[in-house]
């Protein structure tokens, strides 16, 4: 008998009909009990009818008990809102298949995300077949987008499957049903946002910030390795190279026009490009070059440990001037240790150290609007550089730590693992700055260079020193 009960309001629903067709059926037995005892008591063959009609009720009897338990009379669960029991859960789930033998029962409730792409052929019914084999493992497809090529397609998939059905298997499963060049990673919440609403969130920080073009160029490509290749030295010659203006595609390696003249070299190991994502990257460069050169207006005013007051900002091109003059107020000493080469050369590098297509320049000013101290952070392909420069007389405020954890949160926030300094073994005051933030530290010394790496698994989101201040806040752009 089923543990379903039909039921209304919390009580048991009586039915009328059911209680005149017993009341029917007791009326028929007591006449048949009647009309064979009138014939076993007067007939000849009483004792044998007797007999015979015993018979007919043990087998109906045993035919009425078989026909129960195959037909339960509790309807489905489904059609009274109820749940099966616990017991009834689990039975089902030990029943379940093993979706060939991949997936044990015990963990057939958990499941993980999968990002995939392989190629199929360009026929009706390549993807329907894909598609069949995926099910079969319960593998659940939750996006999907197609890249066409010149022969086949690349589809891209967003899987969920079951927490112990491993990358081989889902691959393994794909090749039997026609998909090559099969490559799979794992996935997060993240990648659960739509293509197009994730490409116009890209755009939108683009328009609102230069620097985040190689971060969105990296966001928009998945893994991959970003190179800028200025279109000067920083000796002011010209740098050659054969990029056509339309860019290039070469397999794992486009080239893409920079927008001030340069090149944007982007490359992805194991994985080639397609065509679609060489168009989408285009497009999110000539959106930036038609937006120009643009540095976030944000600004904080804060109070020093020591008294005074310093304003904290983004820097662009247009700080050159500013930061050339800083250079003259700076030691020989002050220099060398922050540009490790002839003091002559140090202007040199600020065309590249500003511009916000390599990295993220902040600047501290004072009221009268004098640049005392820059804090660069650089992209420096799969690694992260940063460097400071602070004015002598200005040095041993913490305008240095101000900066430096500042560029480290950008840092995090931008998804770095990790951000390096290189500086040299007697600069006490930069190895200072990175022990105060309080990260793992790795230190390689290499004739006389100091080389630290500070791992940023444990990064605060934005360090907020107790001393500050904050007076104004601002959120505009700078052409």
């Amino acid at each position: 008998m089923s543990d379903v009960t039909r039921a209304k309001h919390g009580r048991p629903v009586r039915h009328w009909r059911r209680n005149l067709l017993e009341l029917a059926a007791l009326l028929t037995a007591v006449a048949a009990v009647d009309a064979v005892t009138d014939l076993a008591g007067y007939g000849p063959d009483g004792p044998a009818l007797l007999l015979g009609a015993a018979v007919v009720l043990a087998a109906s009897a045993a035919f009425h008990t078989w026909w129960s338990r195959r037909h339960g009379h509790a309807p489905p669960a489904d059609d009274t809102g109820a749940r099966p029991s616990a017991a009834a859960r689990e039975a089902g789930r030990a029943a379940a298949p093993d979706a060939g033998g991949s997936v044990p029962r015990s963990v057939a409730g958990e499941s993980s995300l999968w990002r995939m792409r392989t190629t199929v052929r360009d026929e009706p019914g390549s993807l329907a077949a894909l598609c069949t084999a995926l099910a079969e493992h319960r593998v659940d497809i939750l996006s999907l987008q197609t890249h066409p090529l010149a022969e086949g397609t690349v589809d891209e998939f967003l899987l969920r499957a079951p927490t112990a059905l491993e990358a081989s298997g889902i691959t393994g499963a794909v090749a039997a049903a026609g998909g090559s060049g099969t490559w799979i990673e794992r996935a997060d919440a993240h990648d659960l946002v739509d293509a197009p609403t994730r490409i116009l969130g890209l755009a939108s920080r683009t328009a609102l910030d230069a620097a985040e073009l190689p971060l969105a160029l990296r966001q928009l490509l998945g893994r991959c390795t970003i190179r800028s290749l200025p279109a000067t030295s920083v000796t002011g010659s010209r740098l050659q190279d054969g990029t056509p203006a339309e860019g290039t595609l070469d397999d794992t390696v486009m080239r893409l026009r920079a927008p001030e003249g340069g090149v944007i070299t982007v490359e992805r190991p194991y994985l080639p490009f397609t065509p679609t994502e060489f168009a989408r990257a285009r497009a999110l460069v000539e959106l930036d070059a038609r937006l120009g050169p643009r540095v976030p207006l944000g600004q904080d005013v804060l109070t020093l440990p020591r008294g005074g007051a310093i304003t904290v900002r983004r820097a662009g091109t247009e700080d050159v001037g500013a930061a050339k003059a800083m250079h003259e107020r700076c030691s020989p000493r002050t220099l060398s240790m922050r540009y490790h080469g002839p003091v002559g050369d140090a202007d040199r590098y600020l065309d590249h150290l500003l511009s916000p297509r390599f990295g993220r320049t902040l600047a501290a000013q004072t009221p009268s609007g004098r640049v005392v101290g820059l804090g660069h952070l650089l992209w420096d392909g799969d690694e992260t550089e940063v460097a400071l420069l602070v004015e002598d007389e200005w040095q041993r405020r913490g305008i240095g730590a101000e900066l430096l954890g500042r560029l480290v949160a950008m840092a995090a926030e931008a998804g770095c693992e990790n951000v390096y300094a290189v500086t040299q073994a007697s600069n006490t005051g930069m190895v200072a700055a990175m022990r105060g933030l309080g990260l793992p530290l790795d230190y390689q010394i290499e004739e006389g260079t100091l080389v630290i790496t500070a791992r940023l698994e444990t990064a605060p989101a934005a360090p907020q020193p107790p001393h500050h201040r904050f007076e104004e806040h601002e959120h505009s752009v700078r052409d």
